[in-house]
């Protein structure tokens, strides 16, 4: 399919714009009604590195790759508005592969209350999907960063963990179906929780994309802060304990390191802890306390007996 028709087909396959939207696909530049904040992210991912052809069909590539870049917003509490994606293409990839990539992208941004408001094609050696996200709020205020934890702070997480690294488990060796590789195929990013916690008074926040074990380090560092966090509280997902004995490892070892959970970890000042909580029920999600922040720097990772747990490392970017 030549360049211009498959990018009219696309066209075909989005939903109308949002109202914000003044010009969208077909002109050269969108043209979007602002908000007072643009909170803004952009995500790629690439095949051999992020995903497979051989265990990820397309439309699973485009689901994941918006989510991902969702989750961005999400971890800032903002609003969701547009998206932006360049699809790179081989030449010989089949026309129906990439539609279905963008239906699914589509039927996620639909249920987000996301635009898909422009994009590019071209051709490449593999395929390889980045998405621009564009969020919006109206005041910092109802915003949260990584860089406010303070000493005091609890430490908490939403959801469960470890789903994501137990459904690649399975899917390397070899089995397709089932919840867990659900979990790690078609993530979901937790934008209601996003914004209740950043409206309740959370400190900071981040999603769990490397893993707890990195991603937790990120708020440490920005915040000049040590997180202590106890590993019998962290909450692992239904099946992972099954997968990780399978694979040689302690469940909580897998639900810590293995990254793509989506969840969002979070800090929150003593006070607003009821706050929080009732604010991540709200939406449809739980908050559980994993340790506190205190003076000093890292994280720290503690068995039930006090001891520490040392080399715990998510994955890190290089």
């Amino acid at each position: 399919m030549a360049e211009l028709d498959l990018i009219r087909a696309i066209a075909r396959a989005l939903s109308p714009p949002g109202e914000r939207v003044v010009r969208w696909v077909g002109d050269d530049a969108a043209v979007i009604k602002a908000r007072p904040l643009c909170v803004t992210s952009i995500d790629t991912v690439a095949e051999g590195v992020h995903f497979h052809s051989a265990t990820h069909s397309p439309r699973e590539v485009g689901h994941k790759a918006l989510a991902a870049a969702l989750s961005d917003l999400a971890a800032m509490g903002a609003d969701t508005g547009e998206a932006y994606v360049s699809l790179v293409l081989p030449r010989a990839h089949p026309h129906g592969d990439a539609l279905a990539l963008v239906e699914e992208m589509a039927a996620l941004a639909d249920r987000t209350g996301t635009t898909i408001a422009g994009g590019d094609v071209v051709s490449g050696p593999g395929v390889v999907v980045s998405v621009c996200v564009v969020g919006w709020a109206d005041s910092e205020d109802e915003l949260a960063g990584r860089d406010a934890a303070k000493e005091g702070d609890v430490v908490a997480v939403t959801g469960s963990l470890g789903a994501s690294g137990a459904g690649l488990i399975l899917i390397e060796g070899g089995s397709a179906q089932g919840e867990l590789q659900e979990a790690h195929r078609r993530p979901q990013p937790r934008l209601a929780a996003g914004r209740a916690l950043a409206r309740a008074g959370v400190s900071s926040m981040i999603d769990l994309s490397d893993g707890l074990a990195t991603d937790a380090r990120h708020l440490a560092l920005a915040g000049g802060v040590r997180l202590e966090i106890d590993l019998e509280s962290i909450p692992v997902a239904a099946g992972v304990a099954e997968v990780a004995t399978g694979a040689g490892l302690d469940a909580r070892t897998l639900a810590v390191t293995a990254g793509e959970d989506y969840e969002l970890l979070v800090t929150v000042p003593q006070e607003r802890w009821d706050a929080a909580t009732a604010a991540a029920r709200t939406a449809g999600s739980t908050l559980s306390r994993l340790g506190e922040v205190v003076a000093g720097e890292g994280v720290a990772f503690r068995e039930g007996d006090g001891s520490l747990r040392e080399g715990l490392r998510g994955h890190e970017h290089r």
